[in-house]
């Protein structure tokens, strides 16, 4: 059984909370003079203290205690609060998902591969997996074509 940091499913809700939170980063504002040849003003500056960084399955994993990969999935599929985990899964696809809109979507697009999504039209019948193909039969009709221009008659 993994070390996880909770014992209830609001304290993991609140965790998973917690790491979205802290992925955004942390900043402070200061002031920053302006000067041009019209105004003096004084503007505010955000100042980083911690960059943000994107949202990924293994950060939300250390983050809630597992102690690898594999032990979070174990318990995303076994699990007390399995639900919970599973809603914090799909909160980071969500993120990599909002960013298939952006000019360069590769590193998404690899990314929610990675996570189980799939080109392919696919859809799952009773826990079985089910191909949607269409069967293309080419019927020929009429006379044979030439093969070279010897074979042709006017």
């Amino acid at each position: 059984m993994p070390k996880h940091s909770f014992t209830t499913s609001n304290e993991l809700r609140s965790r998973i909370d917690a790491y979205f939170s802290y992925i955004e980063g942390e900043y402070h504002l200061e002031n920053k003079s302006v000067t041009d040849s019209k105004t003096l003003a004084n503007l505010k500056q955000k100042v980083w203290v911690r960059e943000p960084e994107p949202a990924t399955l293994a950060g939300l994993a250390i983050f809630l205690g597992f102690h690898s990969k594999q032990a979070f999935e174990t318990y995303e599929e076994n699990g007390r609060f399995a639900n919970i985990l599973k809603q914090g899964r799909l909160r980071v696809e969500a993120a990599y998902e909002k960013k298939l809109h952006l000019q360069s979507s590769a590193g998404a697009i690899f990314a929610l591969k990675s996570m189980g999504w799939n080109e392919k039209a696919e859809s799952k019948v009773a826990g079985k997996t089910v191909f949607k193909s269409i069967k293309i039969e080419i019927i020929e009709t009429g006379p044979k074509l030439a093969e070279n221009e010897k074979e042709v008659i006017l």
